[in-house]
């Protein structure tokens, strides 16, 4: 049998974020999770190119990011990363963890709008 091949570097880091969630992503996952929005299938922690999403809805080309205090220190790294998926035709909403701990249902809603727009484009 020939030795297994390990898996890139970005899909490794995609596993191990995955079993290490913030408490803000496992709220939202929770309701992005099996389809429950509007039957859209979102991933979890999903790489595109060299950088990993926090969800992706892959038909939708839609990212959701969350973003904690660490962000406010990475506006042009943030700005870049943005700006590469958009050239690859996804759009991607941010919100700060505090939002989807103390407003989830306002979070909801953005991101059935985001869902609505792109199923009417």
């Amino acid at each position: 049998m020939p030795p297994k091949k390990s898996a890139p570097i970005t899909f490794q880091l995609a596993h191990d974020l995955r079993h290490n969630s913030t408490q803000a992503e496992a709220l939202l996952w929770a309701y992005l999770r099996s389809h429950r929005l509007k039957d859209i299938h979102f991933r979890r922690q999903h790489a595109i190119g060299k950088y990993i999403v926090d969800f992706c809805a892959p038909r939708q080309k839609l990212i959701i990011e969350l973003d904690g205090s660490q962000h406010l220190e990475r506006e042009k790294q943030d700005a870049e990363r943005t700006s590469f998926l958009a050239s690859k035709g996804y759009r991607v909403l941010r919100f700060w963890n505090s939002d989807v701990t103390n407003n989830l249902t306002k979070v909801m809603v953005e991101i059935e709008l985001a869902i609505h727009k792109s199923t009417d484009e």
